[in-house]
């Protein structure tokens, strides 16, 4: 679980990072993508302390999800500050879907992974609301690039799971 936890929170941050370049802060919704980047940078370093204190192995994968989440964000910063939260929309989706999975999978027998899935899961899920009244659902065909981003979401967590 915190392999694939950390590998999403380390391509959330790549996709946040790939957005704001595009963006710079010429956008009012610049704001909004800088602060929910720091978000994840702090999800993400609390992933990297549990990696090490348990001894798991990180994902063989991360230099792909560092070109591949940055890619994903400056693309759908070019195409406008609406595509850009829609990506947010879509992948923060994915993301609630996957810890709730987890919390329901961990049960009891680890409280402190789950409090903090749970907790980043509150977060993900106020980073998707942001994204919705931020005109996500009225970016250029976004039920199209909806349904390929939580796609390529659920394939990267599936592929962190094992590599």
């Amino acid at each position: 679980m915190l392999r694939v936890d950390q590998a999403g929170e380390y391509g959330a941050a790549r996709i946040y990072s790939g957005q704001l370049a595009v963006m710079g802060n010429r956008h009012p919704d610049s704001t909004e993508i800088a602060r929910m980047r720091a978000q994840e940078q702090h999800h993400l370093d609390v992933f990297n302390r549990m990696v090490v204190e348990r001894g798991v192995r990180p994902t063989a994968l991360a230099p792909f999800w560092h070109v591949a989440g940055y890619a994903l964000g400056a693309a759908t910063a070019l195409m406008g500050p609406r595509a850009a939260m829609a990506c947010t929309a879509a992948v923060e989706t994915e993301i609630d879907r996957h810890y709730v999975e987890q919390a329901e999978a961990l049960g009891d027998s680890d409280p402190e992974l789950k409090a903090r899935i749970e907790e980043f899961a509150e977060e993900e899920r106020e980073h998707r609301a942001t994204a919705i009244a931020h005109g996500a659902e009225q970016a250029p065909a976004y039920p199209l690039l909806s349904a390929a981003i939580r796609a390529g979401c659920r394939a990267a967590i599936a592929i962190s799971k094992r590599i």
